[in-house]
């Protein structure tokens, strides 16, 4: 009998009945929510994975773009180092040309100034031998018109008279 009492209050119970639906429920549609629940999952996963990819490809894309950015900075910084190069050999040449222009400037100065210089001396000494001329001329008269009767010596003192410009060059100023 107890085995009786034991089948008969267990199965009264609704605790077993209960436990019994929920296994049978699970037999039942366990596949269907597995199989779904699994399909979820795996859905995530994909998504998860496609992300991942994405990330992966975004990140060679800005390695790349980097790598551009890079060479074209590198690019960048050696034209400017060109630059700056040329520019200083332009500002020497400019330099060194305006330097020779200053020395050519001031030779042609100097010549200039050495050539008035010796138009200068050469108009003195073309003034002093006329002054001298001049005073040797009159000098000649005044001996020769002391020293020479007129009606006596005309033809002496005309001749050497006409002669005195031609023995000083011709340089006689009125």
């Amino acid at each position: 009998m107890q085995y009786q009492d034991f089948a008969a209050g267990f199965l009264g119970m609704g605790v077993f009945w209960v436990t019994v639906a929920v296994v049978i429920f699970a037999l039942a549609f366990g596949k269907k929510v597995w199989g779904a629940l699994a399909g979820m999952l795996d859905g995530r996963a994909a998504a998860v994975r496609a992300e991942l990819g994405e990330a992966r490809r975004l990140k060679d894309e800005a390695m790349a773009m980097l790598a551009d950015a890079k060479a074209r900075r590198e690019a960048a910084l050696a034209d400017a180092r060109q630059l700056l190069d040329s520019a200083r050999a332009e500002a020497a040449r400019v330099a060194e040309a305006a330097a020779a222009e200053a020395r050519a400037s001031a030779a042609r100065r100097e010549k200039m100034a050495l050539d008035r210089i010796a138009a200068a001396e050469k108009a003195a000494v073309r003034d002093v031998r006329i002054a001298a001329v001049d005073l040797a001329a009159r000098a000649s008269q005044d001996v020769l018109a002391r020293s020479f009767y007129a009606d006596r010596d005309a033809t002496l003192i005309d001749r050497a008279i006409a002669s005195l410009p031609a023995a000083f060059g011709g340089h006689r100023q009125v």
